[in-house]
């Protein structure tokens, strides 16, 4: 089996990650990188990773300038998490026949933020011959993908019921400063209702759970609110006192015809008791899934965006929901 050619855009924390897990498959090529940081421009991909195994790709600034090199298959895009500041930088791949698997949260159901965009994008792909997928933990399985897998054995649902609770402190300093920590909890609130903050996809989560299972919401409903530290606390790359906002308390509530059929709650704040995912499907048979610990963001995400690509590769050419593809699994 050839190996599949792989670049990365977007070389934060998660875009070096992916390429670290990337890199360890054996269907793999490693051909490049694109960043708009002058001091990785031009830099091995090796020195920039820490990874020795990673020979032969460099940084570049641009996709042009990668293209002049080496025609990638598959760019994991690690970047913005809105569709509106994907669009500039992925429609270019697809138009050039490049597949793209993405961590941006929009792109999970592009179709209710964006459905102008979302026809331009499909369109790019099919006329490209590529795929584009927005995939992650959450979103892209904890609270949409693996909730509609569980429905699979069900003869009927009336409700969904999703819960994260989810340890901050455990995960990266961009995270830990996005949902608030250390501002003054009113000022969260503010940033939250300006769009400025907060965790990005719940109610493209909430949307894909009810495109797959036929339902038409009337209403969605988000809200979001400050979590307030109980006492002092101090992590690698924020420190919070006590009484300051130290994460958030999310929620997304969708309604066909003043019914209440999804309920998304997330709760992801420093030094949170009893990390877990939970899930209760209100059906025949009901089901009620608890993941103790819950599901390590960070890592899992990079794990989903390496383990998409050879799916993607088997579906036909266009703008991709996760439930478009095969099952996730490792392998």
């Amino acid at each position: 089996m050839s190996k599949i050619k792989i670049a990365q855009f977007g070389l934060g924390p998660i875009g070096l990650e992916t390429l670290k897990l990337a890199a360890t498959k054996p269907w793999v090529e490693i051909v490049g990188g694109i960043d708009i940081d002058r001091d990785k421009i031009g830099r091995p991909l090796a020195e920039v990773t820490g990874d020795p195994t990673i020979r032969h790709a460099s940084v570049h600034r641009s996709l042009d300038e990668l293209l002049a090199k080496v025609k990638p298959d598959v760019i994991f895009h690690t970047a913005v998490s809105t569709v509106s500041a994907a669009f500039a930088q992925v429609e270019p791949m697809v138009r050039h026949g490049i597949n793209v698997v993405s961590s941006c949260e929009e792109l999970l159901f592009p179709q209710l933020r964006e459905p102008e965009l979302a026809v331009r994008l499909d369109k790019a792909c099919k006329d490209g011959g590529a795929r584009l997928l927005g995939t992650g933990v959450n979103p892209g399985f904890v609270m949409d993908v693996l909730p509609v897998c569980l429905t699979g054995v069900c003869r009927q649902v009336t409700a969904v019921h999703i819960q994260r609770v989810v340890n901050a402190a455990t995960r990266r300093g961009p995270l830990q400063k996005k949902i608030g920590s250390g501002l003054a909890p009113a000022e969260f609130e503010q940033r939250f209702q300006e769009g400025r903050a907060g965790h990005a996809g719940l109610q493209e989560s909430a949307a894909l759970i009810a495109h797959c299972l036929g339902w038409k919401l009337t209403e969605l409903v988000e809200t979001g609110k400050a979590m307030v530290a109980s006492h002092d606390i101090r992590t690698r790359f924020v420190e919070v006192k006590k009484g300051q906002c130290c994460g958030l308390h999310q929620t997304a509530i969708g309604k066909v015809d003043g019914t209440i059929r999804l309920t998304l709650d997330i709760k992801m704040y420093l030094d949170a008791p009893n990390p877990h995912d939970a899930c209760q499907i209100e059906g025949d048979p009901p089901l009620n899934l608890l993941i103790n610990g819950g599901v390590a963001g960070d890592g899992a995400t990079v794990a989903a965006l390496v383990n998409a690509a050879p799916r993607i590769l088997k579906a036909p050419p266009g703008l991709l929901l996760m439930t478009d593809i095969g099952v996730p699994s490792f392998a």
